[in-house]
C-alpha cells in the first residue's frame, strides 16, 4: 500500500510539472523558431510568410533565414540552400544578400557575417548545419559549446553548393511523403479548388486566405500545400 501510495505521488508531480510548462516553450522546441512577433518579413504579398521556393513558414526556420534582391523583387528564404537553389539551379540574379544573425535575430549583410558551419544544432534544408552571427566573438562561443567550423560567408556558400546535390535527394523524398499526406489531409478537411499553383508558398497562401481548409496545423497546411503544387 505504502508503494502504491509513492508512485501516485510521483505520477501527480509529474502531471503537474508538464502542465506547468510555458506554452512558448511547448510551441517553439526547434532551435531555429521565433515567435511570430520576433520575425522580420521584409518580402510582401499574400505568400509572405512562406519560403518562395520550398513553402517553409518563415519564422519557424528563421534563424537560418536569408533575404535577396531577386529580378527587382525582395525575396526571403527559409534557408542557405533554398538561396543556393535560386542562384545555381534557377540562375536568377540574386544580389544584397543579407542574413538573420542568431544572436540579434536582425538580418545583417552577409559579408558582415561570421558562419558556424556543421554544429551538432540541426540546420534547416541540410544535414549540415549553418548559422550566422553579427561577430566572430559570437560564432567562436557557438562553435565552443556545439562543435562546428567558423567562416566567412563565401565559405557557408561553398558548403551548401557541394551538399546541394545530397540535401536535395533527401527533400525531395521528404516533400513526395509530405504531398501524399497532403491530398488525404485535403480530400478530408478542405473545400475543393481547381486553382493551379506554382509553389508550395503560393498554394499556402491561398488556402490561408480564402479559409479552403479548417483547423490545419503548420505541417498539415505544408503538406496541403505541397499537395496542390504538384497535382
Amino acid at each position: 500500500m505504502k508503494k502504491l501510495f509513492m508512485i501516485l505521488t510521483v505520477f501527480l508531480v509529474a502531471v503537474t510539472l508538464q502542465a506547468d510548462m510555458p506554452q512558448k516553450m511547448m510551441k517553439h522546441k526547434m532551435f531555429q523558431s521565433v515567435p511570430m512577433d520576433k520575425a522580420t518579413i521584409l518580402q510582401t504579398g499574400d505568400a509572405k510568410m512562406f519560403c518562395p521556393l520550398c513553402g517553409m513558414t518563415l519564422p519557424m526556420f528563421y534563424k537560418t533565414n536569408h533575404v535577396a534582391e531577386v529580378d527587382g523583387k525582395v525575396k526571403q528564404y527559409c534557408s542557405l540552400h533554398c538561396l543556393v537553389e535560386d542562384k545555381e539551379v534557377n540562375h536568377k540574379d540574386v544580389k544584397n544578400i543579407k542574413v538573420v544573425a542568431v544572436d540579434t535575430l536582425k538580418f545583417i549583410p552577409v559579408e558582415k557575417a561570421t558562419y558556424v558551419v556543421g554544429s551538432d544544432v540541426k540546420g534547416t534544408m541540410s544535414m549540415t548545419s549553418k548559422y550566422a552571427f553579427s561577430t566572430k566573438e559570437a560564432a567562436e562561443a557557438f562553435a565552443k559549446e556545439h562543435g562546428g567550423k567558423v567562416m566567412d560567408f563565401n565559405g557557408a556558400y561553398e558548403v551548401a553548393k557541394q551538399d546541394f546535390q545530397k540535401d536535395s535527394m533527401m527533400i525531395s523524398k521528404k516533400q513526395t511523403m509530405m504531398a501524399q499526406k497532403g491530398e488525404m489531409i485535403y480530400k478530408k478537411m478542405c473545400q475543393p479548388t481547381d486553382e493551379k499553383f506554382d509553389s508550395p508558398a503560393a498554394a499556402k497562401a491561398y488556402v490561408v486566405k480564402n479559409g479552403l481548409c479548417k483547423g490545419l496545423n503548420g505541417k498539415q497546411l505544408q503538406a496541403v500545400g505541397l499537395f496542390l503544387s504538384r497535382r
